[in-house]
């Protein structure tokens, strides 16, 4: 996969943020792009926008797809297919973010992240893999986060989701390796970009919501409310938005994962900040410590 001008790449979650920047950096190497999201109207835009990267409008398609549903991940299989005859590159990257204490996050909300940021993985593997296989070329790339390799409160859903997308790829990549070694696979582990992630409830279930304000509005009172006082993860939400926004640019990260994909490299990890971390914790776990935060994942 050294070579990716010509050849086809599927990106989910690729109408904003991460996802929309790796399908500019394919796109702008010459491959075929396929882009998913749960967004409709922002698949239009996302479109126009890669095809002005691309070599022409018409190596840009998208397909609404709701990770969540393992027919819908087929049907987008299908259509690439269709579309552009096989598939050579697949992200796993569609993610939404959700967390609070873990004993007071709402079960819909536990449900929710996982189905999207570790059942949306585990579908893109069962989907694209024996295709790739078959075919005896291509690669995979799951998007999982700092959060999978390190953890911090007030994240459980997430960091339980990403932690596994970890685990599940590191297995992908040995299961590979037994099977020929001719289809790679990555795993990217990003700090804090510049995505729209602190706003994911754009995309959540209208169920989710419902119960989300539930909770929140039984455990805070009128005075506590006017006062800010009352939800204890409310500051690290604030927190976790201004660090967002003051994250990398997405082209930065996409440009690791393109450079991982043809060097097949296992691990991006675009801050370094994440490879102290994990030193930290793996020496806390061998000193027999009491976890603790070492950075904000």
């Amino acid at each position: 996969m050294d070579q990716l001008e010509g050849k086809t790449a599927v990106v989910t979650g690729g109408a904003s943020g991460i996802g929309l920047a790796l399908a500019h950096a394919f796109a702008a190497e010459g491959m075929r792009v396929v882009i998913a999201d749960i967004e409709e109207g922002a698949l239009t835009g996302a479109r126009d926008e890669v095809a002005k990267s691309a070599r022409k409008a018409a190596d840009v398609h998208t397909v609404v797809c709701d990770v969540r549903d393992a027919a819908a991940v087929d049907r987008l299989r299908d259509e690439t297919v269709g579309t552009f005859g096989t598939v050579h590159v697949v992200c796993n990257n569609a993610g939404v973010g959700g967390g609070g204490e873990s004993w007071v996050v709402p079960l819909s909300t536990w449900r929710w992240v996982l189905d999207v940021n570790l059942m949306g993985v585990i579908h893109g593997i069962h989907s694209f893999v024996p295709l790739l296989v078959e075919q005896g070329e291509g690669h995979i790339v799951n998007t999982a986060s700092a959060a999978g390799l390190l953890t911090m409160p007030y994240m459980g859903p997430y960091a339980a989701s990403k932690h596994a997308v970890v685990a599940i790829t590191e297995g992908l990549h040995m299961e590979l390796e037994i099977a020929g070694g001719k289809v790679g696979a990555s795993v990217l582990c990003p700090m804090w970009v510049r995505t729209r992630i602190h706003e994911s409830e754009r995309n959540a279930p209208a169920e989710v919501l419902a119960a989300a304000s539930s909770v929140f509005s039984s455990q805070v009172t009128s005075a506590d409310a006017d006062a800010g006082r009352g939800d204890p993860s409310a500051s690290m939400r604030d927190l976790v938005s201004s660090l967002v926004l003051g994250g990398t640019e997405p082209s930065v990260v996409a440009g690791m994962v393109v450079g991982a994909v043809k060097e097949r490299r296992f691990y991006v990890l675009p801050h370094d900040d994440v490879k102290t971390g994990v030193l930290e914790r793996a020496r806390r776990i061998a000193a027999d410590e009491q976890p603790q935060l070492t950075f904000g994942a």
